[in-house]
C-alpha cells in the first residue's frame, strides 16, 4: 500500500500571465516560492520518495521539501505538464495570448494530433499518466511525494475514476475519452501548491480529495492558471 501526494507546483510566471520562453523553463514567482515553502511545512512525516518533473517550476516547488528532509530519495519522473502546444508557441508569449491556440486545440478534439508536429498528443499524455500509476503501484513505496502540474494531476484523478487498463496504448485512446477528460478538468480547480492525496492498494485507490488550506491565505485569482 502506498500513500501518494500529487502536488501542483507553485505559481509560475506563466500562471501570472507573464511572457515565457519555453514550457519547461518557466520559473516560480515570489508567490510561487512562498507556496513551495508552505507545502514543505505541511508534511508531518518524511516521504520515502520524492519525485518531480523535469520542468523548472516543479523542481523549484520540490526544493524546500527536499531540503527539509535531506537525506531523502529524489528522482525525476515523466510527470511534466501536458504540453499540447508546440514549444515555440511559448516564446515571448503570455497565457492570454496562447489561449486562442489552446481553444483551437480542444475544439479539434483529435487525441492523436500533435501541434506543429512537436506538441504532445492527448493519447501520448494519457498513456504517460497511466504508466505513472503503474510505476507507483510497482514501486510500492509507503509515502511518495510527486511534484507535478495541473493538467497532469487532473489526468491522474480522471484515470483513477475511470479505471484505465495498465496496458493502455495510444491507439486505444478515442475522441470520446478526450472529450470526457476535457469536461472533467474544466469543472475542477487545482490551485497552485495544492495536494491530491491518494492511497494505492493494488488495483484499488482511495482518493482523499484536493487539499489547499495551507496556501489558501496566499491564493490569487487563478482562473487562467492552466488550460483547458
Amino acid at each position: 500500500m502506498s500513500v501518494v501526494w500529487f502536488i501542483r507546483h507553485g505559481e509560475s510566471i506563466s500562471n501570472a500571465n507573464l511572457p515565457t520562453e519555453h514550457p519547461a523553463s518557466s520559473p516560480l514567482t515570489s508567490l510561487g516560492e512562498l507556496e513551495a515553502r508552505c507545502v514543505a511545512d505541511v508534511f508531518t512525516e518524511k516521504p520515502s520518495l520524492i519525485t518531480h518533473s523535469s520542468y523548472v517550476r516543479a523542481r523549484q516547488t520540490a526544493e524546500p521539501t527536499i531540503a527539509r528532509f535531506m537525506p531523502v530519495n529524489v528522482e525525476v519522473w515523466p510527470v511534466h505538464e501536458f504540453t499540447y502546444l508546440a514549444p515555440k508557441r511559448y516564446f515571448g508569449t503570455t497565457l492570454s495570448e496562447r489561449r486562442p491556440l489552446a481553444e483551437a486545440y480542444w475544439e479539434r478534439m483529435d487525441p492523436h494530433f500533435r501541434d506543429e508536429g512537436e506538441g504532445e498528443s492527448f493519447a501520448a499524455f494519457l498513456v504517460r499518466v497511466q504508466n505513472t500509476l503503474t510505476l507507483l503501484r510497482q514501486q510500492n513505496e509507503p509515502f511518495v511525494a510527486v511534484f507535478s502540474h495541473g493538467l497532469f494531476i487532473g489526468g491522474i484523478l480522471w484515470a483513477l475514476l475511470h479505471g484505465l487498463p495498465d496496458a493502455l496504448r495510444e491507439e486505444d485512446v478515442t475522441p470520446r475519452m478526450m472529450r470526457r477528460y476535457s469536461h472533467f478538468v474544466r469543472g475542477m480547480h487545482i490551485p497552485n501548491g495544492s495536494i491530491l492525496a491518494v492511497t494505492l492498494n493494488g488495483r484499488f485507490a482511495h482518493i482523499s480529495g484536493i487539499v489547499s488550506d495551507h496556501v489558501a491565505g496566499l491564493e490569487v485569482d487563478e482562473k487562467n492558471g492552466h488550460l483547458p
